[in-house]
């Protein structure tokens, strides 16, 4: 997966809290959800890492959005 790819057209892979509505967790992705682990720095991978091993007990099943656009998101 390269970069461009991530870019255009631009979508995120977001991991809603089930405790706090406000926090959540996105990161860069391809329309069908795929993670670019490689090209998340260190921090933001520990993160998604955290994300993807707490789904059910603090984070929502996450959800693909397209970024900068109108439209309705689709189960990772």
């Amino acid at each position: 997966m390269s970069t461009l790819e991530l870019e255009q057209p631009g979508y995120e892979l977001r991991f809603e809290s089930l405790v706090d509505p406000l926090r959540a967790c996105a990161f860069p992705c391809d329309a069908r959800g795929l993670v670019d682990m490689d090209g998340l720095g260190e921090q933001a991978l520990r993160r998604y890492l955290y994300a993807r091993a707490v789904i059910g007990k603090e984070f929502r099943r996450p959800l693909v959005h397209a970024v900068g656009m109108e439209r309705a998101a689709v189960p990772a």
